[in-house]
């Protein structure tokens, strides 16, 4: 089925683990404030939706999506964070800008993973218009934000399932 013909943002909620007792950051980009806070939206409603508490949510905003990956790693250095979210909109230009951007932020994001250990969350849009961001956004293909917010569950899960002791018999 062609993309410009579904809800992108659907997922099996009987197989989503609870997010009761994680820990989330989440960082918003304010370029593009209209999409990225449609984004944070659908994101927050998907965390509470799925049992996380206000209190263990903590939201930082930064000038553009080029700074996502900086504000990851200020959260990623309190260490008291399950996953970190990163919400962005970044629409196609006239030049090359955008993937520029795209790049530096997919990758200083996987770098960061990586590094700390702590999942960083890809919630950027990359569209070549206002319209396919809106659509994206709360829109016709559903919200970015709530896949990036199910995304950090599913993430947070595993990586307390795979740090959890392993129990030895008769010791």
């Amino acid at each position: 089925m062609a993309t410009s013909l579904k809800n992108l943002s659907t997922y099996d909620d009987s197989n989503m683990p609870s997010a009761a007792g994680f820990s989330f950051g989440i960082v918003v980009s304010e370029w593009n404030a209209e999409i990225t806070h449609a984004l944070y939206e659908g994101c927050m409603e998907t965390l509470l939706k799925h049992g996380a508490s206000e209190e263990d949510i903590r939201t930082v905003q930064v000038p553009g999506s080029f700074e996502l990956p900086v504000g990851a790693k200020i959260l990623a250095g309190a260490k008291r964070f399950d996953a970190i979210i990163c919400l962005g909109c970044v629409i196609k230009g006239e030049t090359q800008h955008d993937e520029y951007i795209n790049h530096a932020v997919a990758t200083g994001l996987t770098n960061l993973s990586i590094a700390s250990g702590i999942p960083c969350i890809f919630g950027v849009l990359t569209p070549n218009d206002q319209q396919q961001a809106l659509d994206r956004a709360g829109g016709k293909h559903g919200n970015k934000g709530v896949e990036a917010a199910a995304t950090a569950i599913r993430m947070a899960s595993l990586r307390k399932e795979m740090t959890r002791p392993s129990s030895k018999i008769g010791y």
